[in-house]
């Protein structure tokens, strides 16, 4: 087996902490292998001053890595998995995912003060319309404004930009140090978090006989059943950053409880299910909450939003 595996990233600072992560993980288990990262800059990385629901969603962030990946450039590709397109292209493969970090959002506030603290027409920046429809659904009073950039970007414009608070990811402001600058971790039911969030995903050639079987040592069964039923309910719901969807599982005793929700863009209306079952039948779960969702109106709240009847109703 040739000593060199090469790993895809993105270049920013959580891209990068991820990515070193993985890197210290898979050197620990074989130490006769030599990784090194290879930065991918994304469309992305070059796209920061327009919302993502209006430049293309989520596979802005991968698909100049996969394109590496397929073409032999690089070995394996580090993402977060809640960038990651909810159908993977042929030829790739979901490697692993390793233990899940936090998923919950967080508030970052400038004054310290809670979600239900803040003041009438308090300005609170995002980046994702999930955030902001429940942001608008659990205070209508809010000022919701566009957020882009990396995180450490979006941590400083809670300044420079006269915020009164932001919401972000708790895994990624955890992983960068941040979490003394953390006001509120918010409760799922105020905040529902996204399919995959907190989680990676390391991804592979698909039946890669030499990578394969090396990432596989980071995969994390009770995380992987959550997040694969979650990515069932995104994928038959035909959600993206374009859409306000939100799925997030749970294990309790080798069962799954996949909660989910669709929302419209103003936070008016939100129709949410939860339903559980064996971890062996995550794939199964996520699929039938989001039929269950669809029947009871998502499916008008998609076509509402501008999609089309086929991604409402595929498969």
């Amino acid at each position: 087996m040739n000593g060199k595996v090469s790993i895809g990233t993105r270049g920013s600072a959580l891209a990068l902490w991820q990515s070193n992560w993985v890197k210290s993980a898979l050197e620990k288990q074989f130490s006769h292998l030599s990784f090194a990262l290879k930065v991918i800059k994304t469309k992305g990385d070059r796209i920061l001053d327009v919302p993502l629901a209006k430049v293309g969603g989520k596979g802005l962030f991968v698909k100049e890595i996969e394109d590496a990946l397929l073409d032999g450039r690089i070995d394996l590709a580090v993402h977060s998995m809640k960038d990651m397109p909810a159908e993977i292209p042929p030829g790739l493969a979901i490697g692993a995912i390793p233990r899940r970090e936090n998923p919950q959002d967080v508030l970052l506030s400038k004054n310290g003060l809670s979600l239900s603290n803040l003041a009438a027409g308090a300005r609170i920046g995002t980046g994702s319309l999930r955030r902001a429809a429940q942001l608008r659904y659990a205070r209508k009073d809010l000022d919701v404004v566009p957020l882009r950039g990396n995180l450490d970007t979006r941590i400083r414009k809670l300044t420079t930009e006269d915020l009164d608070g932001i919401i972000l990811a708790a895994a990624g402001v955890r992983r960068l140090g941040f979490e003394s600058k953390i006001t509120q971790y918010l409760d799922e039911n105020i905040m529902l978090p996204a399919a995959g969030q907190g989680a990676l995903c390391i991804e592979v050639r698909q039946n890669d006989p030499r990578i394969t079987p090396v990432v596989g040592v980071l995969n994390h069964l009770e995380t992987q059943a959550a997040v694969l039923g979650e990515r069932a309910f995104l994928n038959r719901i035909g959600g993206s950053c374009q859409v306000p969807v939100a799925a997030y599982g749970k294990i309790q005793k080798e069962i799954l409880v996949l909660c989910a929700l669709v929302a419209d863009i103003d936070g008016k209306t939100i129709i949410k299910e939860t339903a559980s079952g064996s971890t062996l039948h995550s794939v199964d779960i996520g699929t039938k909450l989001a039929d269950r969702l669809l029947a009871r109106g998502a499916k008008e709240l998609l076509e509402k939003i501008g999609l089309t009847e086929h991604e409402t109703t595929k498969r």
